[in-house]
């Protein structure tokens, strides 16, 4: 079954619901190696998202990817508003005119999202940044694609990957944002920004479980 764009609603909805409920955590993270803002912002972000959501529910699967990408632009403080608003804008323009979407064109809006982060961060993988859980899932779900995996199947292997990709953060040395002006004193801490990024991806896999 492919995602329509009233499941593409869901999860956006229900990732600002994970948002609000881990934004304590995500800014607990962010105090030890960065700005302590990560989860306020993002909270504050996809609140506003939430709140534009109506508008374009009717609309294409781009049109809304793409207006979750300005809302956070507009609204999310520090990093975490470019990096997710490219996000969001990048695989809004790989799923433009869609009204839904089966696993080739997930992967193709993930690899676009993905390459406008890394493209806007300048952060290459090691660097201890989102790009971290965002290019093990992007291979995962590749791979389950090549293997005949449902869209389910393979949104959940993403997420475990991102999730893995996550935890590899802690030892590494930061060398993009705030967290590298620490050096070394960056190491044994998990990024916000990778753990916001497996939050996300996990969210896809649970609202979508069924397809």
């Amino acid at each position: 079954m492919p995602v329509s764009r009233e499941d593409i609603v869901a999860w956006i909805e229900a990732y600002a619901q994970v948002v609000a409920e881990n934004s304590q955590y995500l800014t607990q993270l962010d105090s030890a190696i960065g700005d302590a803002d990560h989860g306020v912002n993002m909270e504050r972000g996809f609140k506003a998202v939430v709140a534009k959501l109506p508008s374009v529910a009717d609309k294409d699967i781009g049109t809304i990817l793409k207006t979750v990408g300005m809302t956070l632009v507009s609204t999310v403080g520090g990093a975490g508003g470019p990096l997710y608003g490219t996000f969001f804008l990048q695989a809004g323009a790989a799923t433009a005119g869609k009204t839904e979407l089966v696993l080739a064109d997930w992967i193709a809006a993930l690899e676009a999202a993905t390459q406008g982060v890394i493209m806007r961060g300048k952060a290459n993988p090691g660097d201890k940044t989102m790009v971290d859980a965002l290019l093990p899932a992007v291979d995962a779900v590749k791979a389950a694609s090549e293997d005949q995996r449902s869209i389910g199947e393979a949104l959940e292997e993403s997420a475990r990957a991102a999730e893995r990709g996550m935890k590899d953060t802690i030892p590494l040395v930061a060398r993009k944002g705030r967290a590298s002006y620490l050096g070394e004193r960056s190491a044994g801490h998990q990024d916000p920004g990778a753990t916001s990024t497996f939050l996300l991806l996990d969210t896809a896999a649970r609202t979508w479980a069924t397809r």
